[in-house]
């Protein structure tokens, strides 16, 4: 416990708490500038077992936000490169990487294994893939997202407004391909760590969760507000 005493002296942790967090099982998706922080601020807690879904290779543009990889890991796995920044840093983590493409046939099968899912996807095709799958599961799911200084975060679970709730518009979307736009670290950092704050709250039960909350963060102007979602009853994903 020694390495976590900081933690332990917090009344909402104590031992208890800390061993359940070693404990805990947690599925991060996206190894890229989210998941870096994310995976990160999991390592810090001391969160046992931590899976990473990825797909794609180190490339140099992804340098300056998505500090789990180096110059010396271009051109590898993702998944490989953030596990290894993981257990570098806490080697006591289980990390398990997934170089698989996430879609609708295979999400509820890796789901089982995890307490808490952290959506760090860069497309709002497998977004949407993540908030269908919540919806049938008793799992939680951390939603973020980033585009240039805006970044917004949220918590859903079966009970809660899901992802397509809140932008219907957008479900139908079929295209996994990423759009190139503007984006900087301390915005992605800021979103990621609130994200990892949210699974803490969620592991250890404690209040002030953002379910049925969307958080939007403005970096330009410091400034973060807070939307109330309910349910939408002619939601294409959960009404059905």
């Amino acid at each position: 416990m020694g390495r976590y005493d900081r933690n332990v002296l917090l009344k909402n942790v104590g031992e208890s708490g800390q061993k359940k967090l070693n404990a805990s099982r947690v599925l991060v998706c996206g190894a890229g500038g989210l998941g870096s922080t994310v995976m990160a601020n999991l390592a810090s807690l001391g969160v046992g077992h931590i899976g990473i879904v990825d797909n794609d290779k180190v490339e140099l543009s992804n340098l300056n936000r998505q500090f789990m990889h180096k110059m010396t890991t271009l051109g590898t796995d993702k998944v490989e490169s953030a596990k290894e920044w993981v257990k570098l840093y806490n080697p006591d983590i289980e990390v398990i990487p997934y170089k698989i493409k996430l879609d609708k046939n295979n999400a509820a099968e890796l789901f089982v294994n995890y307490d808490v899912i952290i959506d760090c996807f860069d497309n709002y095709y497998s977004k949407f893939v993540l908030s269908d799958t919540i919806m049938k599961t008793d799992k939680t799911l951390i939603h973020g997202g980033v585009e240039e200084f805006l970044g917004q975060v949220c918590t859903i679970d079966k009970n809660s407004a899901c992802l397509a709730c809140f932008i219907p518009e957008l479900y139908n979307c079929s295209c996994d391909i990423v759009q190139r736009y503007g984006i900087i670290s301390p915005v992605v950092s800021t979103v990621a760590s609130i994200q990892a704050m949210e699974a803490f709250k969620v592991i250890l039960n404690l209040d002030g969760v953002l379910r049925n909350t969307l958080l939007i963060y403005d970096g330009l102007r410091q400034d973060f507000r807070k939307i109330h979602l309910e349910k939408n009853k002619k939601c294409p994903s959960c009404a059905k």
